[in-house]
């Protein structure tokens, strides 16, 4: 910065103060949502017409996904969640998928049962699932929820499949 008007130097710091301060907190809120929080009483509008709790999903392990059909990463994630769900399933573990509240319905109908999705979609049509779970408003969005029905790990985007069934094991183990 040497040569540099003061008042660049200046805008310089506090640039570089706002990029530090920005990469605490949004380290501090990732952090925060991957401790033991437990998950959020919601309930989830299933596309056959009935609903789940959060609380029925106690004694098993949960991935809750908030995705939406216009969102090209959820739609390309789609068969490994599946994967997960299928080579999962038969030991204690769920997996909910969230239509985000702008997704039109019958998107939603068209893809689950074109793709023949082997677990519960559920549509949040008024935006209160997505606001209890932290706001979501980026897809895809998805949460581990262990047995005692903690929060365990938030992925953002895409989530690494090989971490994630690591993890599936050994909260399905405890």
């Amino acid at each position: 910065m040497q040569g540099q008007a003061p008042e660049l130097k200046i805008a310089a710091v506090n640039t570089s103060r706002r990029i530090a301060l920005a990469s605490l907190l949004l380290g501090a809120s990732l952090l925060s949502a991957c401790g033991s929080d437990a998950a959020p009483s919601s309930t989830f509008v299933l596309l056959d017409g009935s609903s789940q709790t959060t609380a029925d999903l106690k004694g098993k392990v949960t991935l809750v996904n908030f995705w939406a059909t216009s969102c090209t990463t959820c739609v390309a994630e789609m068969p490994q969640i599946v994967a997960t769900h299928d080579k999962f399933k038969a030991r204690g573990y769920e997996t909910i998928a969230v239509a985000m509240q702008y997704d039109p319905p019958s998107y939603v109908v068209n893809f689950a049962e074109t793709r023949k999705l082997p677990f519960k979609v559920a549509i949040d049509n008024t935006g209160a699932v997505a606001k209890a779970w932290g706001d979501v408003k980026l897809t895809p969005t998805t949460y581990i929820v262990n047995k005692q029905g903690e929060i365990v790990k938030r992925y953002v985007g895409a989530p690494d499949f090989a971490e994630l069934h690591k993890l599936i094991e050994k909260l399905l183990a405890a």
